[in-house]
């Protein structure tokens, strides 16, 4: 089987390698990349096979419940239940795992089996050594079937190849009940067309309230069909429908005769699913697939090219370039229809997308793609302006365009300011000025909670209303208050930005002023950002190393973690504290403190930590970058040593908390290039310390932007000079237009601790 693989991988990089004059980039790029890098721990990825942005993700199960079953799969456990559709990557709550297929030798059950006990249904063990995962391509060996699985994809299509040893017996397993975390199933239908074909449709209801997954399949060999309702046979029928269906498709098969089914998706119905089958796989040609699918990933990943020794540094830095090219995904077939956030069927010359995971990903993973793909970014704002106008507001986290309520802030805010202040204005920028402001001003009308999971969320939170009516969030009338306002602060600037760039210089003098709201919630006399009430008091009792997942002042963190969340404003945080010096030394004490996270409810996303610092959750991803601004940018480049080479390896349990669609990903990308975002809406990015001796950023505007580290090794960790092009910088900045313009950053290494722009 090893053999079989490495020839497929062989003739792959052969094909690839006749349209590249660079062969050392393919090498550096796409065969450093290991999909199981996150699968362990809290990392909660998926190691199956996907396009760049692809609405399949067609990857194993191995548990569907619990917090690290967010993905469907985790790398500790060793039985598959089958191969979904739908993956979310690196998520902090689970759904989708739609349209499952199992294949299967002998009488097998409908019945999923249990991981305790895999004899009790279908579900097969399997040996972590006969498991292989690259972009695009996925297998494994079914022990207890003798089934040699491989799987692959093109963006609304799964193709999957079986390779049957001889049985009487043998067959797939189609489960439409089955999901990640439980989705309630509102509707399922299969529909046998004929010998070689199926069509159905799967609606839940979990995170995603109304989740339509229509799907066609078929297969290469003729099948004798079983259809179940409720786990009870229906004879005699070619249609079932209900709330858990299942079918067992029954075939006889010779020593290692191949077996291959191919699954299109739809979110708009069974006409799109069939035309995306018939436009996107023609043929049984699987080597075919897997080619054009690693093509594709190797155009995404050769955009950065890093030239350095360390094979395990390089393994990380290409897998978080995958996992930061996998969401948003494309959400709309290949005619442009798709169904819109007011559940009609749209249609679009753009595409649509869905898996915004905005609350996380705003922090890098979009302004990296300003800096590597900007027309898709855009491509991304495009479309969030069309669900603002088909939902009237737009998304905190859009699933499978529904709303849903989660986490907090108007993020979209931040994306569109970034891109907008950055010069990428290709949208309708009315359009999206209007639906910045309607993002963060109260309104009863859109007041409406929105179901979610069985509890009401409300999309407009009166926290809105709160800021306007009071100066500040009262944490006696709205939870996690001091978090909310917080971010509501950094919206403020964005919009205020945006704002006097455009002219609006009365709406812009408005915003600047609501985005130092923030200043209302630092208590001077402990040196925290706390929560107040209506009367004006603290809230009591205050411990900053407290933390309550879901009654507290602080979403998902402590004071430790909020106090320094003033990214558009570090001059003013800094003045709050009364000084320079008086702010570094309680920054430092961040990172020196005790790492106990009190609280019988405390949040299970505070990990990676360094002190109170914790990485593997996004509100502390810019802190290390405020000792710049307090001229002691040694601590900064010590920190940010220490989280790429502690809370990032080349291992299944390499990243230090959910990887979060791309965020976790993008930071380490852009933190190993040397430099960061701290304010998401700013041309600025924050110099740190890059990690290889040299970085090339192929862009696309035709420019190359080089970053090379002079002198860099385990004792020359510290940065001594740098250097734009042949220009000392004078500050520890530089600007979006330096990159863009294709300049040199070279940095000067050495063992001494100094400020470097002096």
């Amino acid at each position: 089987m090893k053999l079989e693989f490495i020839f497929i991988s062989v003739i792959s990089v052969l094909l690839i390698s006749c349209n590249s004059s660079d062969k050392g980039s393919i090498e550096s790029s796409f065969q450093y990349v290991d999909p199981f890098i996150g699968t362990d721990y809290h990392g909660h990825t998926f190691p199956g096979a996907t396009m760049p942005f692809g609405m399949v993700q067609l990857s194993p199960d191995t548990r569907t419940l619990g917090w690290d079953a967010c993905s469907g799969y985790h790398y500790s456990d060793s039985s598959i239940i089958g191969f979904s559709h739908t993956h979310l990557s690196g998520t902090g709550m689970g759904d989708y795992g739609d349209i499952l297929l199992m294949p299967f030798t002998g009488n097998a059950s409908v019945m999923p089996g249990k991981s305790e006990n895999p004899d009790s249904g279908y579900r097969s063990r399997f040996n972590k050594e006969t498991e292989h995962a690259e972009p695009g391509y996925y297998t494994v060996f079914l022990d207890d079937y003798s089934i040699k699985a491989e799987l692959t994809a093109t963006d609304r299509v799964g193709l999957h190849q079986y390779t049957f040893p001889e049985a009487k017996e043998a067959g797939v397993i189609i489960d439409l009940h089955h999901s990640i975390h439980g989705q309630e199933n509102i509707i399922n239908e299969i529909n046998i067309i004929n010998e070689y074909e199926i069509e159905g449709l799967k609606k839940t209801y979990g995170w995603a309230s109304n989740h339509y997954v229509y799907f066609k399949a078929k297969f290469s060999k003729p099948f004798k069909v079983e259809l179940y309702k409720d786990n009870v046979l229906i004879t005699n029928k070619k249609f079932a429908d209900g709330s858990n269906i299942k079918a067992k498709l029954k075939f006889t098969t010779i020593p290692e005769e191949k077996v291959w089914v191919k699954v299109s998706i739809s979110g708009t119905d069974k006409e799109g699913a069939a035309k995306n089958l018939e436009v996107e796989i023609p043929d049984w040609d699987f080597d075919r697939v897997v080619i054009k699918a690693k093509n594709a990933w190797i155009k995404q990943l050769n955009r950065i090219e890093v030239t350095d020794t360390n094979t395990a540094n390089k393994r990380t830095f290409y897998t978080a370039l995958y996992h930061s090219n996998l969401s948003p995904t494309i959400y709309n077939d290949v005619d442009g229809r798709y169904r819109g956030m007011d559940q009609k069927i749209q249609v679009s010359e753009n595409n649509n997308y869905t898996v915004y995971s905005l609350w996380d990903t705003y922090r890098a993973q979009h302004p990296l793609f300003t800096i590597i793909k900007p027309e898709y970014n855009q491509d991304l704002i495009r479309a969030l302006l069309q669900k603002y106008k088909e939902g009237g507001i737009l998304p905190m986290w859009e699933l499978a365009s529904n709303y849903t309520g989660t986490m907090i802030g108007s993020h979209a805010v931040s994306v569109i300011a970034d891109a907008y202040m950055k010069g990428y204005r290709d949208y309708d920028t009315e359009l999206a000025f209007e639906a910045m402001i309607q993002s963060v001003v109260y309104d009863s009308i859109k007041a409406i909670p929105y179901p979610h999971n069985g509890i009401k969320r409300d999309l407009m939170p009166k926290a809105k209303l709160f800021v306007d009516k009071y100066g500040y969030v009262p944490a006696d009338l709205e939870t996690k208050s001091v978090s909310k306002a917080l971010e509501f602060a950094y919206n403020y600037w964005c919009i205020a930005t945006v704002a006097q760039d455009m002219g609006k210089n009365e709406i812009a003098t408005e915003y600047f002023k609501k985005s130092k709201t923030y200043n209302h919630y630092f208590d001077k006399k402990t040196g925290f950002m706390r929560g107040k009430n209506t009367d004006g008091t603290w809230t009591e009792p205050f411990d900053p190393a407290f933390s309550d997942h879901h009654k507290n002042d602080y979403i998902e963190g402590n004071a430790w973690q909020w106090t320094w969340y003033v990214p558009q404003d570090v001059g003013g945080l800094i003045n709050l504290f009364g000084s320079k010096e008086k702010f570094a030394t309680k920054l430092d004490s961040l990172f020196t403190v005790s790492s106990e996270i009190k609280g019988e409810n405390a949040s299970i996303d505070i990990t990676g930590l360094i002190g109170q610092y914790a990485h593997g959750n996004e509100p502390s991803h810019h802190i290390a970058y405020l000792f710049n601004y307090v001229d002691q940018p040694w601590r900064t480049q010590d920190l940010i040593g220490q989280i790429t080479n502690e809370f990032y390896t080349d291992k299944p349990d390499g990243l230090c908390g959910n990887e979060d669609c791309g965020q976790m990903s993008a930071w380490y990308i852009l933190n190993a290039m040397g430099f960061y975002p701290v304010c998401p809406g700013s041309v600025e990015y924050s110099i740190g310390k890059p990690l290889f001796n040299h970085v090339s950023i192929n862009l696309e505007n035709g420019n190359t932007f080089e970053v090379e580290a002079i002198g860099l090794s385990e004792n020359n960790r510290y940065v001594q000079k740098v250097m734009l092009n042949d220009e000392k910088i004078m500050s520890p900045f530089i600007k979006h237009d330096d990159i863009m313009d294709g300049k040199k950053l070279t940095f000067i290494m050495g063992d001494k601790p100094i400020v470097f722009w002096e």
